[in-house]
């Protein structure tokens, strides 16, 4: 149950935590600008607590492009091999058909969500 919050401001990230668990919300855009910044935090986070559960949350993104994605997976490989469980969140729109498309949501996800029940279940 998560039970604190802290914001890093310079990656639009707010992140809650809990015992064994930690909620990353993420928000604007995910980009070449951006992610090195995002990269850093989410690995931050993995590394100095290793939570049991990450769970992402991108229902506030407004764009992502292929260095955001790519920060994603690096997070995920950092994840796994810690033996954390990470997750993504909010993904509606064209944010969740990008990653159905590609096949970047089943690494993350072991079933696909129904599209009209993705936007407000962790996927």
């Amino acid at each position: 149950m998560l039970n604190s919050k802290t914001s890093i401001d310079n990656t639009g990230m707010n992140v809650a935590m809990g015992s064994d668990d930690a909620v990353a919300s993420l928000c604007g855009r995910i980009d070449i600008d951006s992610s090195p910044a995002v990269r850093d935090a989410l690995l931050a986070l993995l590394n100095a607590r290793h939570p049991r559960v990450v769970t992402i949350d991108l229902s506030a993104v407004t764009h992502i492009d292929s260095s955001g994605v790519a920060t994603l997976i690096e997070a995920l490989k950092v994840a796994r091999a810690q033996k954390t469980e990470m997750r993504l969140q909010g993904l509606e729109d064209r944010l969740l058909h990008l990653f159905e498309i590609t096949g970047i949501l089943s690494l993350f996800n072991r079933e696909r969500p129904n599209r009209s029940e993705s936007g407000n279940k962790t996927l």
